[in-house]
């Protein structure tokens, strides 16, 4: 077992210093992390609105395969994020 000796360190110093390396590593791990969030899904005229565009564009987005779809009891859905990512931005 190693020892590490503490000269000219009161206590106290001790305390402040742990505590300042424990808030750091704290803060890093707030940076990092992001609570999971519940998956929120929006049907096709969600989606047309979202776009301002017509169902057909919906429907064929989803066949061109820029948009993925998911079917509940005959129901289709999209899900948010993935919608909001299959945006790309415009290279000039």
């Amino acid at each position: 077992m190693k020892q590490i000796q503490f000269v000219q360190v009161t206590p106290e110093q001790l305390q402040t210093a742990i505590i300042e390396g424990v808030k750091l590593q704290l803060n890093e791990l707030k940076k990092n992390f992001q609570p999971k969030e519940p998956t929120e899904f929006l049907t096709r005229n969600e989606v047309a609105e979202l776009f301002k565009i017509d169902l057909s564009s919906v429907h064929n987005w989803t066949k061109k395969g820029i948009l993925t779809a998911y079917q509940i009891s005959g129901r289709v859905y999209y899900k948010r994020d993935e919608v909001l990512t299959a945006i790309v931005e415009l290279k000039k």
